[in-house]
């Protein structure tokens, strides 16, 4: 907080009148403001349309005069008032449309720099200004809590637990404290309070089993919007079958990127590969692995018919991307959003744009994950050098691969994987990638259901011999894509 009033003491000192604050934590924005008042020995007053103008803190005798319940009124009032004092409007910002009184009194108060005239602070979660005060307004933002203050706010909410209920501990272990309180960066430090005791409440303990609902309340509270949604499922790298050198590629920054402890965070990767290899499930299981909450851009949402609101559109979702980290953000199909084209009046380029200057100029640890299908669409500048740390090509699973698979997806099902021949089902199904071998494990439990048997290896086999795998309907497509991957790319699985 003490900066937060000696940066709010600069703006006052720089004869500015009118200054705006957005923020949903009101009662903090009021304590830095009392805080300020009293060091600078100014009076503090406060406006609801529930109350009208009112003492607030330490402060002088109230301005007289009409009542200043109705907008209009106090703010003829505030204008009048011959002291320096500070008035804090809550929530003003529904009565100024289309009421041009209101935006010229604004405007009067503002434009007034003597040093005996009021200053001016409107506060709400958020403030569209009118253009024509604009000009005149300094916007401040409070500074978010620091780790130190996180954890301090955690162990508070734990002893507050603790002496509910006859001084049980709280019981934890110090990484998954760690973890939480670096889950709850970029939230105020009322939502963080509000968080950490959701999380303490329920049971008395802070586990790892926490984190997924603690992702989930977070991004509730920064309601994200249909472009930028959180994935409630995650998988588990056990649910990932091959992709060992990616694998071990991620195992090698987990420590680094969760903690911190490197200079340089890892960025990100690039997934290329065919249909159904298992791109977008890895995706996912980084997420998992790492126990960060993940978040998914929707690049068919972004597009929007009115010329900048695409670009808006994608550094709002990139903005509340920051605030979840640490995070991981999955672009899936990222050539569908980059594609150039001749009729879309450069949009597409203006958002490569945007998104590879967020990819160079980041600070906050957002680990993107992007996959891509379709290699000859993808722009020449997001897949040079540098862009991400690395380029994986995940191709068709190999035969121990795919045993892999069959393996996963029948003890899915319930089905004891023991009890079948995988090498034979492996071999007879090369070519097949790892969606098409889930949906032949699928489509044989729904025949065993209809002739009322259980699934076994003949169903199976009927399964394989009558599907015709993407590696043969589109195999002069994936031959290009190897080629291409050859020399650019990293296997993302061991090659045998």
């Amino acid at each position: 907080m003490k900066n937060d009033i000696h940066d709010l003491g600069l703006v006052l000192d720089s004869k500015i009148k009118l200054v705006l604050i957005e923020s949903w934590d009101e009662m903090r924005v009021l304590q830095t403001l009392t805080s300020l008042a009293v060091k600078r020995g100014l009076g503090l007053y406060t406006w609801a349309i529930t109350e009208g103008i009112q003492h607030f803190g330490f402060a002088t005798q109230a301005p007289s005069g009409e009542s200043s319940l109705e907008p209009e009124s106090a703010l003829r009032l505030i204008k009048a008032d011959p002291q320096p004092n500070l008035y804090v409007l809550c929530d003003l910002h529904p009565f100024m449309l289309d009421n041009p009184k209101l935006v010229r009194l604004l405007k009067e108060i503002a434009m007034d720099e003597s040093p005996h005239k009021p200053t001016v602070v409107l506060v709400s979660h958020a403030f569209p200004l009118p253009p024509e005060i604009q000009r005149y307004a300094a916007r401040f933002s409070l500074a978010l809590p620091s780790e130190d203050e996180l954890l301090a706010i955690v162990r508070e909410e734990a002893a507050r637990w603790s002496e509910r209920n006859r001084n049980t501990r709280v019981r934890t272990d110090n990484r998954t404290l760690q973890q939480v309180v670096k889950n709850l960066r970029g939230m105020s430090h009322a939502e963080a309070r509000i968080l950490a005791r959701k999380v303490i409440c329920d049971d008395g303990a802070i586990t790892q089993e926490d984190l997924p609902e603690l992702n989930k309340a977070k991004s509730q509270l920064l309601d994200l919007e249909s472009v930028l949604s959180f994935e409630y499922e995650t998988a588990h790298f056990a649910d990932v079958g091959g992709l060992e050198n990616l694998k071990r590629w991620l195992a090698d920054r987990q420590t680094a990127f969760i903690e911190a402890t490197a200079q340089d965070l890892p960025k990100g990767v690039l997934l290329v590969g065919v249909q159904g290899g298992g791109k977008s499930l890895a995706a996912k299981a980084i997420a998992g692995l790492w126990g960060l909450p993940l978040l998914r851009l929707d690049f068919a949402s972004l597009y929007n018919k009115f010329f900048g609101e695409t670009e808006r559109n994608l550094r709002e979702a990139l903005k509340l991307a920051e605030q979840m980290s640490p995070c991981v953000l999955w672009v899936d199909e990222i050539e569908k959003g980059l594609a150039s084209g001749d009729n879309d009046g450069g949009v597409s380029q203006r958002v490569l744009g945007t998104l590879l200057t967020w990819m160079a100029e980041r600070k906050s640890p957002v680990f993107m994950v992007a996959t891509a299908n379709v290699i000859e669409r993808l722009p020449p500048e997001l897949v040079r050098k540098g862009r991400f740390d690395e380029m994986f090509f995940v191709d068709l699973p190999n035969a121990a691969t795919r045993a892999e698979i069959f393996s996963i997806h029948l003890k899915r099902r319930q089905l004891e994987p023991q009890q079948f021949d995988l090498e034979l089902l492996a071999s007879v199904s090369e070519g097949f990638s790892g969606a098409e071998i889930e949906q032949l494990v699928v489509s044989a439990l729904y025949v065993a259901q209809a002739r009322q048997q259980s699934v076994d290896m003949a169903l199976l086999q009927q399964g394989i011999q009558s599907t015709s795998p993407l590696s043969v309907v589109m195999a002069e497509h994936l031959t290009a894509l190897r080629n291409w991957a050859k020399d650019r790319t990293v296997a993302a699985s061991d090659q045998l």
